[in-house]
Formats: structure tokens, sequence, C-alpha cells
């Protein structure tokens, strides 16, 4: 994928958001196995966000706030007992349309950690048909980066609830395709973009449906899905089946976390699964340094 011109990020604020033609051809939309009829990097039509949609986000922020909020100031000041620097990350996402924001996130890394290893790790896993297997779930180099219990706080969701000012700004929903970051975007193909025509959540169709056992490729069939199919009573599903979706996560972190001794150390790798070496080396199912 070409690289945002800086012209266009002047004019419009957004990443791909152009005037161009779609190619809605037949062959075209054969060729990414998906009926699409166009992509929002190439069309000037404003996808909409349904009314309802946001009175959904706001009234369950207000109704759930009461426990919301002592959680959120309980994380806040754990992290700030467990490492030092900021207790909430700002970094620069895309979404709805092509827009950039600035998504909150509680920090559960330590502030010297090199994220290079991540976007190596993330880039690759664009190309390759294997589990989005998160780094710190098999490498101990990128795990000793996390803070103390920086894996339950994320298994658990908890990082992600500062979001929820994302939410009540507009710029993201409850239910939504994640948030992607410049380096993800860049891997997209035309066919992906369409998972921007809705507003980017803190839980969606595809965190119900396997998540991180799932391929990037299944991902994105997942989120457009969502974007053709949203409504009120899907919101209301995904929302219900996140709350089991989250104690599997948490089970399976501690599962992992209790069975790390014997699972062959830095060298040892799943089949299958993509791997990152204590270098920062993206590599196949097999053990790092064959």
């Amino acid at each position: 994928m070409k690289p945002v011109k800086e012209k266009n990020q002047a004019k419009t604020g957004r990443v791909g958001v152009a005037n161009e033609k779609c190619d809605t051809s037949a062959p075209a939309r054969a060729q990414h196995g998906l009926r699409q009829e166009c992509h929002p990097e190439c069309t000037t039509d404003e996808a909409v966000v349904p009314g309802w949609k946001r009175v959904l986000d706001v009234t369950l922020i207000i109704l759930f706030s009461p426990v919301l909020i002592p959680v959120m100031c309980a994380t806040a000041v754990f992290i700030k007992m467990v490492s030092r620097g900021p207790v909430i990350l700002h970094q620069e996402r895309i979404g709805f349309m092509g827009r950039r924001f600035t998504c909150l996130k509680f920090r559960t890394m330590h502030c010297d950690a090199d994220t290079s290893v991540h976007e190596k790790y993330t880039r690759q896993l664009a190309h390759e048909d294997v589990p989005m297997t998160k780094p710190e779930d098999f490498s101990p180099a990128v795990d000793s980066k996390v803070i103390r219990f920086g894996g339950l706080l994320r298994a658990m969701g908890i990082d992600e609830l500062p979001q929820l000012i994302n939410v009540l700004r507009g710029e993201m929903s409850l239910v939504g395709p994640r948030p992607c970051m410049q380096y993800e975007y860049e891997e997209y193909e035309p066919w992906h973009m369409e998972r921007f025509r809705t507003l980017p959540g803190l839980t969606g169709l595809w965190q119900v449906n396997g998540k991180n056992r799932t391929t990037f490729k299944e991902m994105m069939q997942w989120d457009i899905k969502y974007v053709r199919t949203k409504s009120l009573w899907l919101d209301l599903e995904i929302l219900l089946r996140t709350v089991p979706t989250i104690v599997g996560q948490v089970l399976e972190k501690i599962r992992a976390k209790m069975t790390a001794p014997s699972a062959g150390g830095v060298g040892g790798a799943v089949p299958g699964q993509a791997r990152v070496s204590v270098e920062g080396e993206v590599t196949g199912g097999r053990p790092v340094g064959s």
C-alpha cells in the first residue's frame, strides 16, 4: 500500500480518504473474495453512524459508571505504584472513515520498553495465515517489558477502559472494529478498508469469535461482516458475549503463566504460529534461531 500523502492529510485530516474512482467491476470484487461495492479510501460518500448507537453507548456508560469509575481509579493508582511514568498512554489511531484520533489506554508496559518488536510482529501477521498470538504470550523478552500484572489487566480488558472517554467524544463506540495504528494501516489491502465505515470499538464481532486464535484475514472478515450487518440487537449480543470471552481470556492467561516453565523456554515455538525472537525477528512456526 502506498504511503499516506501529506497533502491529503492536511486537507482532510484522514488517512487514505481521497477523491479516487472505485473499481467496482466484477473481476475486482472477485479478486478479494468479497462482494465489495466501494472502499472508504476511494469514495467521497460519508458513512453514517446510526443514532441508536450513540444512545446505546452513552446510556450504558452512565448506567455502569458507579462500577467503572472506581475500577479505573484503582487501576491508575496501581500502575503508579508498580512502575514509573504516565498512567495513561496517548496513541494516534485511525478510526471512522480514516480519521486520525488520540486513543487512550492504561499503560501496561515499562516506559523504556522497545515497541519495535510488536510493530515488526504486527506487520508480519498481516501477510501470514497464522493465529494472531500476542508476542508477550510466548516471548520472555517481550513479557519482561510488561509491568506487574500488566498481562492480567490486558486479558481483562481493563487497560482499554480509558477509551470510554473516546466513546463519549464520539471517536469510538462500545462495539466496532479495533482502531488500528498507522503501521498496521500501511499493510492493509484495498478490501480491508471497508472496516473503517463504522466507528471503532472496545469490543466487536472479531473479539467474541476467537480474537487472537484467528488469523489476520479472519479478523478482517469478521470486522467487515459487522460493518455490513450492525444493528442494535447485534451490539447487545456482542456486549453480552464479551463477558464470558473476557473470563476465558483471563483463565487462558493464568494457565499460560502456570505452564510457562515447561513450554520450551525462549527457543520453543508452536507449529503454525508466528514467533518473535529476543532480537525482535519475526519467524514462522519453528524454533527461534533455527
